[in-house]
């Protein structure tokens, strides 16, 4: 079962990975005027979300291939989680509930690969997280 899920955890960061990277480089490369939508967002903005966008990307899956400081997998995961949420917003106000759902799907993948990386290890735990976790597992 372990074996199963972290094929399917592997597989979700490898398509978010993709697709991040492609729409940050997208920010990145295009001009300011073809990246307008339906809200007015400053291009500096823009700039800085293609840049997250990009290490997000990054950090999905290289910190897993190189395994080094894999735990940031799940801190890429939260970051991307954030600009998720922001895009839905964006989307709800500019087009409506409709084509919102679609970051709002891709918020939840990343949601569920912070939590499947979380909880398999890879995740950065507090020391005082630890130690509640041996308490609670020694009863």
């Amino acid at each position: 079962m372990r074996s199963k899920m972290n094929v399917a955890l592997w597989v979700i960061q490898a398509l978010l990975a993709a697709l991040f990277l492609f729409a940050g480089v997208m920010k990145l490369v295009l001009p300011l005027t073809a990246l307008a939508g339906p809200v007015a967002l400053p291009g500096p903005f823009l700039r800085f979300i293609g840049v997250a966008e990009v290490l997000g990307a990054a950090g999905l899956v290289l910190p897993g291939l190189l395994k080094i400081q894999e735990g940031l997998t799940t801190i890429a995961a939260g970051g991307l989680i954030i600009i998720m949420i922001g895009a839905t917003t964006i989307t709800v106000v500019g087009m409506g509930i409709g084509p919102a759902l679609v970051p709002l799907i891709v918020g939840l993948l990343l949601a569920s690969v912070a939590r499947g990386r979380y909880t398999s290890g890879f995740g950065v735990r507090p020391p005082a997280t630890r130690g509640a976790l041996k308490v609670l597992s020694a009863n």
